[in-house]
Order: C-alpha cells, then structure tokens, then sequence
C-alpha cells in the first residue's frame, strides 16, 4: 500500500520499491512504454516551469508534481494497472529530479561501479564482480541529457569541444564521462561510487581483507609515525584502507588531507582538507596536487595525507617525508611493493628531470618505511598480500622485506579463492622505532599463519 505522510507526498513501501525496481527495468526494454514515458515528461515540461523546481529538494515538491504526472497519465489512452502508473510517475520524478535510468542503480549500496556503454547497455559492479543490468536509455540524446545534468551541476560542460569531462556527484560518487567523436559507438559514462559509512578497522579484520595481527602492525606503524604508501590496482580498496589506518592517527595531531576529489572521511577534529580544482571552460585557473602540497608545507601539518600520489607531486611528497612530517600516509597505483618503488622514481624525475637515479632511490629508502599492498583477488575480495618493509639501501638498489604475504592455494568450484596469510618470521628493522614510541608488540605476531 501507498503511504501518506505529514507533508502530503506519497512513498512506496520497501518492499514495493524493491518490486518497482525488479519490474521497471523489464517494462524498460519496450518501445512503447519509453515513449509513453517521454510524451509524459514533455507535456509536464509544458505544464510547469520544471527549471525553477529541479534544483529544489523538498519532498513536498516532488509530493506536487507526482500528482500532476498521476494527472496526465490518467489522460493517456493506456490500459495501465495501478502499479505500472506509479512506476511511469517514479521514473518521470527520477528524469526531473534526479538522474533517470540511473537512479534506482544509484539508491542500490551494494554497487560500487555503474559502467554505461552507449545508451543500450548499462554494466554494474557488486561485491566485485561486473554485471549486466537491463537498464537502458532511450536514445543517446537521453544519455547526453543526463551526462549534462551531472556536470552543469559542478560548473563543467561536455560537447564537441570538450568531450571528455570528470565529475562529482552530490554523495562524493567520482564521474567520468567520454562523448563522440573520442568515443566511437556513443556516449560513454563511468561513475565510481563510495560507501557512505566509513569502514573501520575492526570491519576489515572481520571481512578477513587483512588478520588481527596484520592490522596490529600497520596500527603500530601509524601510531609511531612511519610512513607509510598502500600500493594496488584500480579498485584494490587502496582509499578503503588509507581511511581505516587513519582511525589510529591522534586526535591531537593536525592532519591535512590533499585529493584529486574528495573521498577521504578521517573523523579527526583538527581536521584541513584541500581538493585539485580542473581548469575552466578557457583552459585556465588549474590547481594542481604539487602545488597545494607545497602549499600545505605552510600550514603546520603534522601529518599530510595525499589520496593518491600520481605526478611530479611525489618528489615533494618524499621530501616533506624527509623534513619533519613523519607518519604521512599515501597510495599509488602499482602491482606490487617493487613496482611502487618503481613508479616512484619515474613520477619523482618528471619533477625534476636532471635529478640522478641513485638520489631518488636514495630519497624513498629514507622517506619510506612501509609499503602495504592491496589487490582485488579473481572472486571479487580485496586483500591486503604484502605488508612490506623498506631496509634500505644496497649498493644502488632500494631493498625490501615482506613482513606479512597472502599466499594463493587455490579456487573452489564456486569460485572462491582459498589462501592463507602468513608472516615470514623476520622482526622489522623498524621495531626499535615503535619501542621508542612505547609500542610493544606480541611475540608471536611475527609467526601468525591464518587459513581462509
């Protein structure tokens, strides 16, 4: 049943919402109820000034306007249930007030990824893996609308002479969008979605991404302030991580948090954050991750957090390491702890070309302590394989020592990936740090071996 509520609007019920979502998307596929759909948004076009209500959030609005769309499909020669007819008025609220074919996929927490490939196919990703949905639009004038929509709202714009354009959803979802002529067959839409509730510690122990021991160590590291780089691929879960070792980081301290777009959600009170801005339509005004980490040297940070190390800003970022900002904390892109290293180097000499090899090793044997590497395994779980740590220098190479690895044993008929974590049994180099820090660990922490 339909629930009336103070404010004169009407709900659907969760359980109702789940079979509107299940059923729309099977009534999406027919031409017929598209166009009934659009003839419905263009006649409410013509009966209200829809620009003046799009940017407003209230609920008695939206309570409003339903009722006129309820209006005017009463008026349409259908034979329409009384389902279909509130599902027809949700999906035209969803055009004018939200996305359109986007937003029960949006209202979905279970989906981290929603990938659209031209208005006929819309992929999505939950709890890792990719699925094909049947959401579709219309045409790719739809999808060009909605794109549109998304980026005005940030001040950008997409067309022939910017066809590539990335933005940010209200909730801090990351939006990508690729229009024709880069993109062959059609409009292209990414958006890269973040949980709202932020994992802790203790959540990715019992989600088994890392063992109890594990993330005793890394809270060690954190609360010693070592510094420390999570590496791993695309959706590895690198930002999940930075923001659960952050929870150890002292209240006490000032933190400043540098990101390309902001997705970090440290809970500490002393608190900076600073976001990149893109250049404007004339191509001007760009501020970039270098400069406000140069800028942050100014602002008394005890410790400076970079969501993702990516260009030239790495040199400053090893350096500020070197320079009193012990316990930074970082993440890159990389397929291992020797690969981070790697990347380092190349992303340090586009900062500074003339700078020699042996320098640079010789600035990330210093300035790091500990990398930890993420990895999204073949069944979609996201584990933490190597706690690595930094030695030092050998000759001119930078040496490292895995204290922690996640040893692959097989896949189960269903799919599962089985393994164990297991630590190599040697003691870091940096344990006298966290002695002088008054942090003792267990023993046995360094022979811990837990089967998954």
């Amino acid at each position: 049943m339909l629930i009336s509520t103070e404010a004169g609007r009407q709900e659907l019920t969760w359980d109702q919402r789940l079979l509107r979502n299940a059923g729309r998307h099977k009534a999406a596929l027919k031409p017929e109820y598209q166009e009934l759909k659009f003839t419905l948004h263009r006649k409410l076009l013509e009966k209200i000034n829809l620009e003046a209500l799009a940017g407003i959030d209230n609920q008695k609005v939206r309570g409003e306007v339903r009722q006129a769309v309820m209006a005017l499909i009463d008026g349409e020669p259908t034979l329409l249930s009384s389902i279909e007819k509130q599902q027809v008025a949700e999906e035209v609220l969803d055009e004018v007030f939200g996305l359109g074919p986007l937003e029960p996929l949006l209202e979905d927490a279970g989906i981290s990824d929603i990938l659209v490939n031209t208005h006929r196919q819309v992929y999505v990703e939950r709890k890792g893996q990719l699925e094909l949905t049947s959401v579709r639009f219309r045409d790719d004038g739809h999808l060009l609308r909605i794109i549109d929509k998304i980026v005005s709202q940030v001040g950008r714009r997409v067309d022939e002479s910017t066809p590539m354009v990335d933005a940010r959803l209200s909730d801090g979802s990351r939006v990508n969008a690729i229009i024709p002529p880069l993109a062959v067959d059609g409009p292209l839409l990414s958006i890269r979605r973040f949980g709202t509730d932020k994992l802790m510690p203790a959540d990715l122990v019992e989600r088994r991404a890392l063992t109890q021991g594990m993330m005793q160590l890394l809270e060690a590291a954190v609360k010693a302030r070592l510094n420390i780089i999570i590496s791993g691929g695309t959706g590895a879960g690198k930002t999940t991580l930075l923001n659960a070792l952050s929870a150890f980081i002292s209240p006490k301290e000032r933190i400043v948090t540098i990101e390309d777009a902001a997705e970090l959600q440290l809970k500490q009170p002393h608190l900076a954050r600073l976001e990149t801005r893109p250049p404007n339509l004339e191509g001007q005004g760009a501020v970039r991750q270098r400069q406000l980490l140069i800028n942050s040297l100014r602002m008394r940070p005890d410790r400076i957090v970079v969501g993702e190390v990516r260009g030239e800003e790495a040199l400053d970022m090893l350096q500020a390491m070197n320079t009193g900002h012990d316990g930074s904390l970082t993440t890159i892109h990389a397929n291992s702890p020797r690969d981070a290293v790697s990347r380092l180097e190349v992303m340090v000499s586009l900062a500074n070309a003339n700078m020699q090899l042996i320098s640079i090793r010789q600035q990330i044997a210093s300035a790091v302590q500990v990398f930890v590497q993420a990895a999204r395994l073949s069944d979609g779980t996201r584990r933490v394989v190597n706690v690595t740590e930094v030695t030092g220098m050998e000759g001119d190479v930078v040496t490292l020592q895995d204290l922690f690895v996640f040893e692959k044993r097989g896949v189960t008929p269903e799919g599962r990936v089985l393994g164990r974590f297991a630590a190599t049994g040697i003691r870091p180099k940096f344990h006298e740090k966290l002695v002088a820090a008054g942090i003792r660990l267990p023993a046995d922490l360094f022979d811990e071996v837990v089967e998954i």
